[in-house]
Formats: C-alpha cells, structure tokens, sequence
C-alpha cells in the first residue's frame, strides 16, 4: 500500500513507522483495542459525502480500554472517546488541541501533519506539511504540538478512526467564552473556534470558514490519491 501511495502521489507518503513520526507523535502498545474495534465495524458507517464526527460516545466511553487509556496516557485525566468516518482526500486545513490525541485506525488511512512552531502569522503552507500513512489496527498518539485534521482514505469505501481526547474538546463554546475570546490581544486567540480546538482552514474549506475558523491555511488545497 505504501509503495502504491508514493507512485500516485507527487508528494512523500510515510509510514507512522518511520522515526520522520516521531516529532509528531509515537505508536502506542499495550491496550487490548478489540471492544472499540468491533464497536466500529458494526455500529459505525462511513457516510457518501462529509465526515462524521461526534464529540462524545457514550457506549464508546464505556468500555474498559477507555478507563485504561485515561489512566495510563492521561496520567487520570478524564478523556472522551469518539470517531471520525469519511471519504475525505484533500488537506483542508489544521487544528490542533492542548493535550495529546490518541487514533486507532480501524482501517487504513492517511494523515497531514504539521507543528505548531511552524505557524507565522497566524498562517501555514502545504508544503511545511508532511503526509503519513497509518496501517489498519495501529492505535497512534499525536502530540499536542501536531497540527493536523481529517484522515484521507485510501480505499473508494473511505475511512474510519476513533478518536480519544481531553474530555470537553470540540464542543461549542459558550456565549461568555466567545466574548472572552473576541476580546482578547494574544494572536492566537483568532484561532480558537471550538473549547481546546484551534483552527487554521483553507479558505476554500466552506464547512469550516462557515463555523467562523480562521482562514490560515494558504496555498493549494492539495488532494492525496491512493
């Protein structure tokens, strides 16, 4: 698969493998992922068109892996524990959290990355980014220090990922929050869209752009083959 990625695309696919990953994140071992594995195969679906993401799933959430993972890799902290499906191809944008995401890849899928220190002026390019693959049953950590946003498929069915993270991300902020926000100097405080979710979109993204994210990401909203 690998091979077949880097033939049809004009820029290097990597592998999570690959000690490239090791500034964005690390494959994470030890948890036992079967329950949240077969809760995905059989209750989730990959939509025609759009993504599907929702915050928080309560069945998810009440597996024992997920008290595991909360303990181990959140040092207690509590975690929500939910997916990310879609057909997905092209770069879109960034948005990065403050605490580490953790993805299983329940098929394979890639991923565009970047770090936070490379954004100037509240923008990126495509091209500080880096394309990874991640192989079918690897369960991955992204640092919080990663930029990235949807997997890309690789397959014409599409994708899915569960995603853990600190409890409360990607919710709404609320109306207080909000005029905070908009009040407040720090330049990264235009990014903020969502509670610990920052945003950079490519313009052309209108899902997001209608949210309100900064439109940060310029240049060619590049497309990934497979």
């Amino acid at each position: 698969m690998l091979k077949r990625l880097n033939e049809v695309n004009d820029v290097e696919i990597r592998s999570v493998s690959d000690p490239a990953f090791a500034s964005y994140g690390r494959i994470v071992s030890g948890f036992d992922m079967k329950e949240l594995f077969s809760y995905m195969e059989t209750k989730t679906s990959i939509p025609e068109n759009g993504n599907v993401y929702i915050a928080s799933v309560s069945e998810m959430e009440e597996t024992d892996v997920r008290k595991e993972i909360e303990t181990v890799c959140y040092g207690g902290m509590p975690v929500q524990n939910t997916y990310c499906n879609g057909p997905n191809t092209t770069y879109n944008g960034f948005e990065y959290h403050k605490g580490s995401e953790l993805n299983l890849a329940v098929t394979d899928f890639m991923l565009v990355l970047a770090h936070t220190w490379q954004i100037r002026d509240n923008t990126i390019a495509p091209a500080d980014a880096q394309v990874f693959y991640v192989p079918k049953g690897t369960l991955i950590e992204m640092y919080q220090t990663t930029l990235h946003l949807s997997p890309c498929r690789v397959c014409d069915e599409g994708f899915r990922c569960t995603v853990i993270l600190p409890k409360g991300t990607n919710t709404p902020l609320s109306e207080e929050e909000k005029q905070v926000r908009d009040q407040n100097t720090d330049p990264e405080s235009v990014l903020l869209l969502q509670r610990n979710k920052w945003v950079l979109a490519h313009p052309e993204r209108k899902p997001l752009i209608d949210q309100g994210a900064h439109p940060g990401f310029i240049g060619e909203n590049k497309e990934l083959h497979y």
